[in-house]
């Protein structure tokens, strides 16, 4: 842990402390800002654990990049016990335990419906927070929620139709393999950038474009310096949550089940955000003298025949384990595909 970060948060954390008074005290840092789904579903789950543990817990909240500036400071804190809760993505999981890299391939989840199935399993997201847990001691994973929809690729000075179109290209990619490997395949240049630094990035030219969801980008103002999106959708935005572990153990199970619960209503804010919002954001886009494009059927599954190989270096790089844990992920798409399935067949009679 860098001292500045160290300093940063011991004076943030002793200028709060004075009114501290509640018997569990979260930190909780996140690296957006006051009108970002993060903190908006923060304050959904700061409201309800304070309310529902009657004062015994207090949640206090960081925005902005206040105690860590990046997931890898951030979740370093959450390991050393510094923070107590924090938003990642499924893609920088990976950078802990590679297999779960699994979950960020291109193509795989289908759609929200589907996402929101299979990581509504517990026995499933259970085993891949053990596997988790070995390798980040103390990261313990508590849901995977939406964050912001699904990554399209935007660009600055060029629209991207084709996959050829993607050829030369700068991209901003979160700091993850998998990702960078897409862009890798698609002829592009990956370029990861932390979060705060995306808008410069942007603006000042240093990359051509991001892989974001149209959210995030009107959120952020991204589109003050992009005029162009094709709507490809080739990676579910898995917000992966996770506390300090030994926080959440020391806290007797019905106060856990109150975390859980204010998780859960998180959860149900996060998955809904997007949903709502994104009809406005892509007119904001659009009034902005943005470009959207929706490719074809065909179109898309061009983007999905250049990009098999990523799934060869996902199995290349993880070996037997990765192989076991996307054979894992493929046949819990499959089950909720099913199951989805039946009700359509029950709805349809």
């Amino acid at each position: 842990m860098k001292k500045s970060l160290l300093a940063i948060a011991t004076t943030a954390l002793l200028a709060s402390g004075a009114a501290y008074s509640a018997d569990y005290k979260l930190t909780v840092p996140h690296v957006s800002n006051l009108d970002s789904y993060n903190h908006q579903s923060l304050l959904v789950f700061k409201n309800y654990v304070e309310s529902r543990s009657n004062g015994a817990i207090e949640v206090d909240i960081y925005p902005s990049g206040q105690l860590c500036g990046t997931a890898k400071e951030c979740i370093a804190g959450i390991q050393a016990g510094m923070f107590d809760y924090f938003q990642t993505t499924t893609a920088e999981l990976a950078n802990f335990w590679n297999p779960v890299g699994a979950f960020d391939l291109p193509y795989l989840l289908p759609n929200d419906r589907v996402a929101e199935c299979v990581y509504d399993n517990e026995e499933f997201l259970g085993d891949v927070r053990g596997e988790l847990m070995q390798r980040a001691p103390n990261v313990r994973l508590m849901m995977v929620s939406n964050s912001g929809g699904w990554r399209n690729i935007a660009t600055t000075k060029k629209q991207v139709k084709t996959p050829a179109d993607v050829k030369g290209l700068k991209l901003r990619t979160v700091p993850a393999r998998i990702q960078q490997e897409l862009v890798k395949e698609l002829g592009g240049a990956p370029t990861p950038i932390a979060w705060p630094e995306v808008y410069t990035a942007l603006s000042t030219g240093v990359v051509d474009g991001t892989k974001n969801g149209i959210v995030d980008i009107v959120q952020n103002k991204f589109h003050e310096s992009l005029d162009y999106m094709i709507l490809d959708g080739h990676a579910y935005m898995g917000g992966a949550w996770v506390f300090n572990d030994m926080k959440f153990k020391s806290m007797p199970n019905e106060l856990k089940e109150v975390i859980v619960d204010g998780i859960d209503a998180q959860n149900q804010y996060l998955r809904a955000y997007p949903k709502h919002k994104e009809f406005s954001a892509y007119e904001e886009f659009r009034k902005a003298g943005g470009t959207i494009y929706s490719p074809s059927a065909a179109e898309k599954a061009e983007f999905q025949k250049e990009t098999v190989a990523v799934k060869d270096y996902f199995l290349s790089s993880t070996g037997k384990e990765g192989e076991k844990w996307l054979q894992r992920f493929e046949n819990e798409i499959k089950t909720c595909e099913m199951a989805i399935q039946a009700d359509y067949d029950m709805q349809f009679k």
